[in-house]
């Protein structure tokens, strides 16, 4: 049984660990600031008892725990995040454990008024009795994806400490800058090693995933001319106004808060704006490729309609693909799938088999010849101020991870 004093302990030193990541840096890992628990990370790893434990010059981090069963069977891995989403703070992070939890509001910050409430956040009804770790509401948590981590890192200790728990081969990796896109995109595959892995990185109790949106992101710049206002009249013009007419364009129904389940959507991000210039910054989403492909088109189309209306470019638009669905990569060695199935009803848990609305590294990292579906890792609420984690759930993720270890040694390579 894996001791719930020891996930809470080792959870709370990453979380206080600042790591959030910048999408604006060009570098790997994209804040310096990783490093801290990176370093951490890898000694860790050591101390517990992995073996090739590395890290790299932009601190992916890997080890190996060799089998202890004498037929071949595949090399699994598990794979984590330990950077923070830059969409909310995560310096200074003071976590609070509170025991038994009641059902009721919980307020996360008196002075302020913040208040976590199951009249809004209903998932909280499901971990009534169970022990929750919250923010102090001025900060995320960064259960996305330090719970994971503290999932994989607690199930080799607790494997190493247990071999009569038989297993294959088993590869852990760690990553930076997943929340800025860039997680996988200096993973070495050839040097992981792994047949397959999968991500601890979802949510709720029982999620397992292995579809997930096809992504872009989208840069629209909008040129405007900036006069004295007392005499603009037919010289000034103004780049909001246009920017205006652009984002009503799009479908308005067609956003993160209109969609759910298979529904794709535009989101607008961030805007920054003046007469001479506004820049707007999107992500498009869509788990069809098909209807991916269109909404792309759209957003070019638009930007074509308006530069013609003015009879010269006013608005431009650079649009980069950020990932795949992973679906197409999994779907042909779905066993894989059905291993974690298996291994979540073997302790009681009930499969919520979904697609993500959203990505990982598993999704990168399965067009890069790792196929990696995503298994929950207990938290909710994320890259916010009533981002929160149920330890039991943890607890259930690291039980996952060893069953599915056992599972995989009884099935012989083919």
């Amino acid at each position: 049984m894996i001791a719930k004093k020891d996930i809470i302990k080792r959870f709370v030193s990453y979380v206080t660990v600042d790591t959030e990541s910048d999408p604006e840096s060009n570098t790997t890992p994209s804040t310096s600031k990783q490093w801290d628990l990176a370093n951490s990370l890898a000694k860790e790893l050591i101390a517990i008892g992995m073996q090739e434990v590395s890290i790299d010059d932009n601190a992916y981090i890997m080890a190996t725990l060799p089998s202890n069963v004498d037929h071949k069977v595949p090399t699994i891995g598990f794979i984590s995040h330990f950077d923070t989403s830059p969409d909310f703070t995560g310096a200074n992070v003071k976590p609070r454990v509170i025991d038994l939890y009641d059902g009721k509001d919980i307020v996360l910050n008196k002075e302020q008024n913040i208040i976590l409430s199951p009249s809004y956040f209903e998932d909280l009804l499901l971990y009534v009795g169970d022990t929750l770790i919250v923010t102090d509401g001025t900060t995320l948590l960064g259960a996305d994806d330090k719970a994971g981590i503290t999932e994989i890192v607690s199930a080799m200790e607790y494997l190493i400490q247990h071999p009569e728990i038989k297993h294959g081969t088993i590869k852990v990796g760690f990553t930076p800058d997943e929340e800025i896109g860039r997680g996988a995109h200096k993973f070495d595959v050839e040097k992981f090693g792994a047949d397959y892995a999968y991500t601890m990185d979802g949510s709720q109790v029982g999620e397992l995933e292995y579809e997930n949106f096809n992504a872009a992101g989208a840069k629209v710049t909008v040129k405007g001319k900036i006069v004295h206002p007392g005499y603009a009249k037919g010289k000034m013009v103004n780049s909001m106004y246009i920017a205006t007419d652009f984002i009503n364009s799009l479908p308005r129904l067609e956003t993160p808060e209109h969609t759910e389940d298979y529904q794709g959507f535009f989101h607008l991000h961030d805007i920054e704006g003046s007469v001479d210039e506004t820049v707007l910054k999107y992500i498009i989403r869509d788990h069809d490729k098909d209807h991916f492909e269109a909404r792309k088109e759209m957003m070019q189309q638009l930007t074509d309609e308006i530069n013609a209306e003015y009879g010269r470019e006013v608005i431009s638009i650079e649009i980069k693909d950020q990932y795949f669905n992973m679906k197409e990569k999994v779907e042909p060695v779905k066993h894989i799938v059905d291993i974690a199935e298996k291994a979540m009803k073997q302790l009681n848990i009930e499969p919520i088999i979904k697609p993500i609305r959203g990505g990982t590294d598993g999704s990168q990292l399965s067009y890069m010849g790792l196929p990696c579906p995503n298994i929950f890792a207990g938290g909710h609420n994320f890259h916010g101020r009533y981002e929160y984690v149920p330890v039991e759930s943890m607890i259930k993720a690291t039980e996952v991870i060893c069953k599915i270890a056992e599972l995989t040694a009884l099935k012989p390579k083919s």
